[in-house]
């Protein structure tokens, strides 16, 4: 087979580039390790930048999201019971979506099945062959048999996990992380949500997060240790927990029942450097990971998305190599101010082991001047609802 862009990865990032390209007559194809079901079972991030939900207006595939998605114009902080607002509409003239990765995947999905989209499931044995050459090629298997596409680019959007990063030699690629100390215990209910826009809550007993699906399907986190096991945690101990870490008065109307799923997560912050080797460019998780506090994780996959959208529409259309020769740097400028606000919303708002009094006196400081400045809030806001790409 042969094709212009190899696309490794059918999670949203990948379909979101098939869909745009295909739309500007550029062919793709798209592989899959796992089956289309199981990538929409998947349990994800649900609060999309400004850009995001653009970009899936311009991918033709955003009718449902704006539909059915929840426009929030601010969040809450509580710190030790006390609620503060911070205004991202006025602050910045915009407002985020709250819409669940599944459904825009299957939105994603749905769009690349109206316009004949190629994508191939369940591919195994995934291979990257002669990437600083003008002609890379994809080798796999699929149902024993093995396959060949020739292409002219490889867009390796397979997650932390996958074959593209990987096939980037030791010598040239450098990588940067940081593991936080815990975890986030997260369930999902069908319950009414607590609250009509987020609440990122902090306390003595450590961090909370009350967060939303719909009207009728609700996602909250509390910060756990490493060492904790999803069995170890109830329902009822699970809510009793989120019940003490936030405000009473938000406790006292909070609606409990049986979780539809529960799962535990670690934070840590990873980059890899360059984004681009050769024919090879990475995007989303192959290339960088954040803490989930800021939902910066699949925004930032939806940034690098734009640049390589861009830049390959200018190299197919216009002749013009600009955005492919400056991609690498230009994704990693946003995708370490997205690292820069994830670690300081996280340093922010958890409780760490071992921290001193001092510290932890630095860190009350902090948030009593974001609740006290203007300046600092407006800051808060443009990076929540999404840096410009």
């Amino acid at each position: 087979m042969e094709t212009q862009v190899c696309i490794i990865g059918g999670g949203p990032s990948g379909l979101m580039l098939s869909q745009l390209l295909h739309l500007k007559g550029i062919d793709t194809i798209v592989l899959e390790r796992q089956t289309r079901d199981y990538v929409l079972s998947r349990i994800r991030a649900g609060v999309l930048e400004a850009g995001f939900a653009e970009l899936m207006r311009e991918a033709q595939v955003g009718d449902r999201m704006d539909r059915e998605g929840e426009l929030h114009d601010g969040v809450y902080i509580s710190s030790d019971s006390h609620m503060h607002r911070i205004d991202i509409k006025r602050l910045t003239g915009k407002s985020v979506m709250v819409y669940g990765q599944t459904e825009l995947t299957r939105d994603l999905y749905e769009g690349r099945d109206k316009m004949g989209g190629k994508v191939i499931h369940e591919v195994q044995n995934v291979v990257l062959h002669d990437l600083k050459t003008d002609k890379p090629h994809v080798t796999y298997d699929l149902k024993g048999e093995s396959h060949r596409i020739v292409c002219d680019y490889v867009i390796g959007a397979d997650g932390f996990h996958g074959v593209s990063r990987k096939s980037i030699p030791e010598d040239v690629l450098r990588e940067y992380e940081k593991v936080y100390p815990f975890g986030w215990l997260g369930v999902l209910s069908e319950t009414r949500p607590v609250s009509e826009e987020l609440i990122y809550a902090r306390g003595a007993r450590g961090f909370a997060l009350c967060s939303l699906r719909s009207r009728v399907l609700s996602r909250y986190y509390v910060q756990v240790p490493l060492t904790d096991k999803v069995e170890e945690w109830s329902d009822d101990a699970f809510w009793a927990e989120l019940k003490a870490r936030l405000p009473e008065e938000v406790a006292a109307r909070l609606e409990t029942g049986p979780t539809i799923e529960k799962s535990i997560a670690p934070l840590r912050g990873f980059v890899a450097e360059p984004m681009r080797y050769g024919n090879l460019f990475l995007s989303g998780d192959a290339a960088h990971i954040v803490p989930p506090t800021g939902a910066k994780g699949l925004n930032t996959a939806a940034s690098d998305i734009y640049y390589l959208y861009h830049a390959l529409v200018d190299h197919y259309l216009s002749g013009d190599d600009t955005g492919i020769d400056t991609y690498s740097e230009k994704a990693l400028a946003r995708a370490w101010k997205t690292q820069r606000f994830s670690w300081w919303l996280t340093s922010l708002l958890h409780s760490f082991p071992d921290t001193s009094t001092y510290d932890q006196r630095l860190q009350q400081i902090e948030l009593d001047y974001l609740f006290s400045s203007e300046a600092a809030q407006k800051s808060m806001a443009e990076n929540y609802v999404g840096l410009p790409f």
